[in-house]
């Protein structure tokens, strides 16, 4: 049913109904919406009546200690002020009164008398001059006003039984507080005493009586969920504290020290006060909705009653007429503008702002306001409000979209934050592993210190794994292009399992540019870690590199378990579109090679093996490549030189790269002992600091004779020297640069025996396997989770 016929009805029938019984209701409807209007003012005044007994309660216990030296002013003096902000709520309340019952009257201003009194009986309490009698008589008067004010006004005119009955409940449930005061202060007296008297032990007994018959009325009164609120909040540890400690100064005879502190007693008892006056409020605030609501609806009633005697039939058809064509006008605008948000311009907003920098330093707020309003409201009925309410809610939702652009944006600064942190510790431990090394030659020693340097390695990716994820790339910049070879050596080196890394059909002349060496590389090691990790532990993965037309194409092949079909055409839309937020965790590898991919226009994709396993190809563009004169040498057993058998140059000391170590120094470089100064002949692992300097693979075997000088001390071949005052490595990254004090003659190597050779090496094989299988077991890498297989 459309919206103007709901309309025409809600409108009729009401009229019809209103002409004929309007003159019958509408003088008693109208006198019960006054009464009931009266009586919810009473009801509030009685609401603070309640608030104001409990707060004189504890300054009469205060201003009893303080006479009886069982407490100190200061004590009086904040039970004073909450008791002085009470008296002026309720004068507040009190002042809106229009009729009250006369009994309530009288308890009124006997009330009003005792405030004026106030301020001298409590210069008595601080001077002393007062007893205990006479001070706890001058409270208890007041407050049994209070009560009676309370049960009073159950008996104003047209009053429901029912609601009648619930006030002279929450009155009795008050009353039934005021026993418990009583006590408090029964007990104190007795305590300043010395013990209780006769007359001291029945006004105890009696107190106690009294709230057992007060709460016995409320329960036959008021509704049975009061008395579960009462007994569930008795039933805790502080009312069963003050119950224990009440029965236990119950059974203590007359002329004997009551066994509990005043303290204690004070604590307890003020604890159960205040769960009393918990319950009160509880019970006032239901008996406050239940007039109300009485009131809610007797005033409806007259007012329906009303309006219906005021106005016509065929004057109110008209008006609605007119009116609803309005409204209903309205309404499809803002239907039209609420469609227009939900389905463009709020969805353009929020991907406007899932990208990286889309706050452009603005706030939030300022991000919000500049979205503007979608709707235009023209007036402030309740039409208005719902397009002001439907604004909000747009302004709110890109609100909190531009304060989660910013989260992101706050997190990611903080992954590179931690990240470059993470890389300058990494750099003092790679030094400090290099000073070590130098001269270490001990190969238990080195053992560890092999392992330590390995670990360095992976912390290194892991490192420039949270740049990326932050948005920014490795922080080191290669001045000359590098051969894939190269590329592909320094990835292995990279991960945990590089020996089960093996180099298939490389082709010659394909080389890296130099501004993509370093993310090229991390692309490759994030997926050979993948592969070597979810391949059997016995298997090689292989890598084979191509060209084909302008570009070319790497391929990487492992015998996994493989990968289904949906599974990898979610991974390769992932790899083909990185999300622009900082991602799970656990699939780490996944985004950053996304975003390196995405950085340089290069494509990963996963595809079926026709066997077991899975082949990561990688497809790099012409704009990555560059020409290298690289000649590809054959591969050996597992696509890497052997760290027993292969013979490297090292540069100097003060040769350093961007990590403050030697250029070209790596893990085997650090293996044997260390050479006399000038000196070239070192045993190499595969190089962990820089990609430059990356050993190309070839076997050691297959090494030209031209280029073998010799054999060295240690029994090792060593390549013959190809410029005295240059260094190999350096003469592949800069070209001419000269060696500082190339002319100084060089000392002569000092002699090694070849089982410290052969001690020195076997401690490195067991380092490198320590850093990946710590205690006998396959080592776990909870940062890198398998993320595409």
């Amino acid at each position: 049913m459309k919206i103007n016929r709901r309309l025409v009805l809600l409108v009729t029938a009401p009229l019809t109904v209103a002409v004929a019984f309007s003159a019958l209701a509408l003088a008693p409807a109208t006198n019960q919406a006054l009464q009931a209007n009266r009586l919810a003012d009473m009801v509030d005044v009685a609401a603070g009546a309640a608030d104001l007994t409990h707060q004189l309660q504890r300054e009469r216990a205060a201003a009893t200690a303080l006479v009886s030296d069982q407490g100190d002013s200061s004590a009086f003096q904040a039970s004073s002020d909450a008791t002085d902000k009470s008296i002026a709520a309720f004068k507040s309340r009190t002042g809106g009164l229009s009729e009250v019952p006369g009994s309530a009257r009288e308890a009124l201003v006997r009330v009003d008398r005792f405030i004026d009194e106030l301020p001298a009986l409590r210069a008595q309490v601080r001077s002393g001059s007062t007893t205990i009698s006479a001070l706890a008589f001058g409270y208890r008067i007041v407050i049994a006003d209070l009560n009676g004010y309370r049960d009073g006004i159950a008996q104003a005119d047209g009053v429901d039984a029912d609601i009648a009955d619930r006030i002279r409940a929450a009155a009795a449930l008050s009353e039934a507080a005021e026993h418990t005061a009583q006590q408090q202060i029964t007990v104190m007296r007795a305590q300043a005493a010395g013990g209780f008297t006769a007359a001291s032990q029945r006004t105890f007994d009696a107190s106690r009586l009294g709230y057992t018959e007060s709460t016995s009325v409320m329960f036959s009164l008021g509704p049975s969920e009061w008395r579960s609120w009462l007994e569930r909040t008795l039933s805790g540890p502080k009312a069963l504290e003050s119950r224990k400690l009440e029965d236990r100064i119950g059974r203590t005879d007359t002329s004997k020290r009551i066994g509990v502190t005043p303290e204690k007693w004070q604590k307890a008892s003020d604890d159960r006060q205040t769960l009393l006056h918990q319950v009160e409020e509880r019970i006032d605030e239901s008996v406050a909705a239940t007039v109300d609501a009485e009131r809610t609806r007797l005033l409806w009633t007259a007012g329906g009653e009303v309006a219906l005697v005021l106005l016509t039939l065929v004057g109110v058809v008209l008006v609605a007429v007119r009116l609803g064509r309005v409204m209903i006008r309205r309404l499809r605008d803002l239907r039209n503008a609420a469609h227009e948000v939900a389905h463009t311009r709020l969805p353009a907003i929020m991907s406007e702002l899932s990208q990286p920098g889309a706050l452009s330093g603005a706030t939030p707020e300022q991000v919000a306001e500049r979205t503007g309003n979608p709707v235009e409201t023209t007036s402030g009925d309740e039409i208005g409000e719902v397009g002001e309410a439907f604004n909000a809610v747009h302004h709110e939702a890109v609100r909190l979209a531009a304060e989660q652009a910013r989260v992101h944006e706050q997190f990611a600064e903080t992954l590179v934050r931690v990240a470059r942190r993470g890389a300058q510790l990494t750099s003092v431990m790679v030094s400090e592993l290099d000073t070590v090394q130098r001269d270490e030659a001990d190969p238990e020693r080195m053992k560890t210190l092999f392992a330590l340097d390995h670990l360095a390695i992976r912390m290194e990716r892991n490192t420039n794994n949270l740049l990326v994820l932050g948005g920014y790339g490795n922080a080191r910049v290669r001045s000359a292009d590098i051969g894939c070879s190269t590329v592909i050596v320094a990835a292995a080196q990279q991960i945990e399992r590089f020996d089960r890394v093996s180099l298939g059909a490389i082709e010659a002349g394909i080389g890296i540019a130099a501004r993509a060496v370093h993310d090229v590389a991390h692309i490759l090691a994030e997926l050979l870690d993948n592969a070597t990790r979810f391949s059997p532990p016995d298997a090689q993965v292989g890598v084979a590199v191509w060209r084909l037309w302008d570009r070319a194409v790497v391929q990487i092949v492992d015998e996994g378990v493989g990968i289904s079909a949906d599974r990898r055409a979610v991974l390769n839309a992932g790899l083909r579109e990185p999300k622009s937020g900082i991602g799970d965790v656990r699939s780490m590898g996944l985004h950053v090679v996304a975003r390196l991919a995405a950085r340089h226009g290069i494509v990963v994709e996963l595809r079926d093996s026709s066997g077991p396993g899975t082949i990561a190809e990688v497809t790099l563009p012409r704009g990555v490549l560059a020409e290298v004169s690289e000649e590809p040498a054959p591969p050996t057993e597992n696509g890497f030189e052997s760290p027993r058998t292969v013979v490297t140059r090292r540069k100097p000391d003060h040769v350093r790269g961007p990590a403050g170590r030697p250029v070209g120094a790596s893990v085997g470089a650090r293996a044997g002992a260390p050479a006399a100064p000038g000196t070239r002949e070192e045993h190499e692992a595969p190089a962990r600091t820089d990609v430059a300097d990356a050993p190309a693979p070839h076997p050691v075997h297959d090494e030209p004779a031209s280029r073998i000088a010799g054999v060295s001390a240690s029994g090792l071949p060593v390549r013959k020297r190809t410029a005295p005052q240059q260094w190999p490595a350096r003469e592949k990254r800069a070209g001419t640069e000269q060696r500082s004090g190339a002319g100084a003659p060089r000392p002569t190597p000092r002699r090694r025996d070849s089982r410290q050779v052969s001690d020195v090496l076997a401690a490195y094989a067991q380092g490198i396997s320590r850093s990946t299988n710590p205690r006998g077991r396959p080592a776990s890498n909870d940062d890198t989770e398998r993320t595409m297989k």
